[in-house]
């Protein structure tokens, strides 16, 4: 089974990660958060401190269905400036694989990366401007080939429940939003 793996820098979006790994866990798919810190321990935004189950240089990757990026400031200029991580997403976006990004991370990780070139996406609203060569939308969620982008914390579930649609369909999704009670 293939793996997903969320980024956890300090300084990120707590709604927008924890939601994504709460929602496809739900749908059965393999998760696992990784800290870019030195440590385990990441502070979000809030002041939310989450346990990762990894550290970044701990996995290969090779096994990975999604690279999720949560927003949130600094956590997504922090996710920028990880050579590592943005090494990875520009090896498994190239060959096609698939990266959710929300909030802050489509236009600070992503677009600059090339990722997003001449593809229609989102991300928190303001902050389109920081790239080009990109199709801003205003939805809350984008699909785009391989890539899915939301806006921010309230699309946070909307975004991972694509994610989930993306990988097991439609009614995979809906079964988890059921139960979840989402309309």
């Amino acid at each position: 089974m293939k793996k997903n793996y969320v980024f956890l820098a300090d300084g990120f979006e707590e709604v927008e990660a924890l939601t994504s790994v709460d929602v496809m866990r739900r749908a059965g798919m393999d998760v696992v958060t990784v800290s870019i810190n030195e440590g385990l321990e990441v502070t979000g935004a809030h002041g939310v401190t989450v346990v990762a189950d990894s550290l970044f240089d701990d996995q290969d990757y090779s096994d990975a269905e999604w690279l999720v990026l949560p927003g949130g400031v600094p956590g997504a200029p922090n996710l920028a400036a990880h050579e590592g991580v943005t090494a990875l997403l520009k090896a498994h976006g190239g060959r096609g694989g698939r990266i959710g990004a929300i909030c802050a991370s489509p236009a600070v990780v992503l677009a600059p990366l090339g990722l997003l070139s001449g593809r229609h996406a989102v991300c928190y609203p303001g902050m389109e401007a920081l790239s080009g060569h990109v199709e801003w939308g205003k939805e809350p969620v984008a699909v785009s080939g391989n890539m899915v982008t939301g806006n921010g914390p309230a699309a946070a579930a909307p975004f991972a429940l694509t994610m989930v649609a993306e990988s097991l369909g439609a009614d995979a999704a809906r079964q988890v939003a059921d139960g979840m009670l989402l309309p």
